[in-house]
């Protein structure tokens, strides 16, 4: 039997779906994923991995609590402020589910740093607010050809989209160069509302658990548009790109480096 007596009560709900059942659990139990920011794409994207089994979890952030976090980063409470958010984040997820291998890493991700953590884990989860961040965990998923679930938001917009590493299109092959510093607006400048990286996270926590179970299909080749003042949902066809730098038939980039903020 591969599930016991207490898993099973703990994940009765989707034991019962012929899509996971006992081996797809077995499967989430035995994977690793690593959660590359702990705000408002990390917190619901954790909570839902850990909740769900998922054996071994990173997080990655260097950022400590503010009030402003509050807001959308629902892992946290007022206590927490001023706080290492990797840190608490793992005890707030070791709470939920203590079975489940919680590892925080309290620092930043540079190129120094990115390919060997995203060595450690099958499944890397972009869940920053910049974008040096997801131009590196994109080149490094690349190069060491792992699946890397993307996501992103700002006002009432959300991006998702997931990465074979060297097998579909990355993120370079939408958008081959980082945009230049002065012309990227942040969130706490354009604003964003809370339930729009609350629906990307949860999209991007199925990605991680249909890659891991190999239920469903994931959204390979594929971008996810989401509209919260519309409610809408659109998706675009994205094909690999031949001359794309980091995967195409000929990469001029074959290493890391940290880009300008």
């Amino acid at each position: 039997m591969l599930i016991s007596g207490k898993e099973r009560l703990r994940y009765d709900c989707q034991l019962v779906l012929k899509d996971i059942g006992e081996r797809g659990q077995d499967k989430l139990r035995k994977g690793s994923v690593l959660v590359v920011g702990a705000g408002g794409l990390g917190a619901p994207v954790l909570y839902y991995i850990v909740a769900a089994g998922v054996g071994r979890v990173g997080i990655v952030d260097d950022d400590v609590v503010e009030l402003s976090n509050l807001q959308r980063q629902i892992l946290f409470t007022t206590e927490d402020i001023g706080k290492s958010k990797a840190e608490r984040a793992a005890a707030r997820l070791r709470a939920l589910n203590p079975d489940v291998q919680v590892e925080p890493h309290a620092m930043r991700l540079m190129a120094a740093n990115a390919l060997d953590l995203v060595r450690r884990y099958d499944v890397v989860v972009t869940a920053v607010d910049n974008f040096p961040s997801r131009y590196l965990l994109n080149d490094a998923c690349v190069l060491e050809r792992k699946t890397l679930v993307d996501g992103a938001v700002l006002r009432m917009v959300g991006l998702a989209m997931t990465v074979k590493g060297g097998e579909t299109a990355c993120y370079r092959c939408l958008f081959p160069e980082p945009p230049p510093p002065a012309g990227v607006v942040s969130c706490s400048e354009a604003g964003v509302l809370g339930p729009i990286p609350g629906t990307i996270g949860a999209i991007q926590a199925l990605e991680v658990i249909k890659v891991l179970t190999g239920a469903g299909t994931p959204l390979y080749d594929r971008l996810v548009q989401f509209d919260g003042a519309a409610m809408t949902f659109n998706q675009v066809e994205v094909a690999r790109v031949p001359t794309c730098p980091v995967c195409g038939e000929q990469p001029t980039i074959t290493g890391l480096v940290d880009y300008d903020d």
